[in-house]
């Protein structure tokens, strides 16, 4: 008679509990360590000597690739006051209240997502942090005006200007490499995609990113490998997060069984 010897069992993998309040202190935490970092490393620190010359770069690069078309864009539209007022507030404003939607929808309906999405959101924002601090870069409304370049949210007004006093001392003007505004635009796309079944709702949804590039190159606030480079970072972030969580998630090893 043989004895049948049981296969291990193994522990289901433990999940810590979401709580509404850990995750609303976590956020505000991090974005306020991320407003200081990138405020005080502003463009009132940064020498526009700097910031012009790594532009120059982008734009040549732009141009071997054949995509240098931002000032095209904009002066296609730049005649249209109400039109380019409506980007400068979608600037100013989707970017965050998307963002913040998509968030608490993500907590809500997919608690199980919400851990890797929301660590992707964070590790996206540090390599733009990362960016910003190595690679300043004057955007194309702060160029000579040799290059052709409207400052659409001093000339047309937005929800803020960049020219006032306040803001000039404590914003980071060179701040456009990655784009965060097209990294969590697309950032948004992951977590709403499983949410949209029908495919007229996820070529909807996928229109919100292309929508996002159209503004920020409208408003010459970035160039188009900006976007590139957010869209990298999102990558890279989404990449290292699911890492991190399948290694916090991994199960752990039942205990032997007594001899």
């Amino acid at each position: 008679m043989t004895d049948t010897v049981a296969a291990p069992a193994v522990a289901a993998p433990r999940v810590k509990p979401l709580r509404w309040w850990h995750e609303v202190l976590f956020i505000l935490g991090f974005y306020g360590i991320y407003t200081t970092i990138r405020n005080t490393q502003g463009s009132a620190s940064v020498s526009a000597t700097h910031a012009f010359h790594n532009a120059r770069h982008i734009i040549h690069w732009e141009r071997l690739l054949g995509i240098y078309h931002e000032r095209w864009v904009q002066q296609r539209f730049i005649a249209y006051h109400g039109f380019i007022r409506f980007w400068d507030v979608f600037y100013g404003s989707a970017h965050f209240i998307v963002s913040i939607a998509a968030l608490v929808y993500l907590f809500r309906k997919m608690p199980a997502r919400y851990p890797r999405l929301r660590n992707t959101l964070a590790i996206t924002t540090a390599l733009a942090l990362l960016g910003f601090a190595t690679y300043p870069l004057m955007p194309p409304r702060l160029l000579p005006h040799a290059y052709g370049f409207v400052d659409t949210l001093k000339a047309y007004g937005g929800l803020w200007s960049f020219d006032s006093g306040t803001m000039q001392k404590i914003s980071n003007q060179y701040a456009a490499m990655p784009s965060l505004h097209f990294a969590w635009s697309s950032w948004c796309v992951l977590v709403l995609w499983p949410a949209m079944r029908r495919p007229w709702s996820r070529a909807v949804l996928l229109t919100y990113p292309l929508i996002t590039l159209f503004a920020i190159v409208v408003t010459a606030n970035h160039y188009v490998l900006d976007a590139a480079g957010g869209a990298l970072a999102l990558a890279i972030g989404y990449t290292a997060s699911v890492a991190i969580t399948r290694q916090r998630t991994t199960p752990d090893p039942a205990p032997a069984p007594a001899a």
